[in-house]
């Protein structure tokens, strides 16, 4: 199964989301601090997952939340 998720920054205002196969190990390399992007706003709090049967499921989900009314829908889960 591949999970879209969606994670935010305990100690400043940054969503970031992402696909992947395990949600457990994947925010444990967010939170050490092994992906570039997110290394700077580290430590993370997961606040979204949803699983796909597709990989290519998971990718339109993932599109849908990184566009302005995604973004939107992940501010009120906050």
């Amino acid at each position: 199964m591949i999970e879209v998720y969606a994670i935010r920054s305990i100690h400043r205002k940054y969503i970031y989301v992402g696909i992947t196969n395990n949600i457990v190990r994947r925010l444990k390399e967010h939170n050490k601090g092994y992906n570039k992007k997110t290394k700077a706003y580290s430590p993370y709090e997961l606040i979204y997952t949803k699983g796909f049967a597709t990989r290519s499921e998971a990718r339109k989900h993932e599109k849908f939340l990184k566009s302005g009314s995604g973004k939107e829908f992940l501010k009120t889960l906050q």
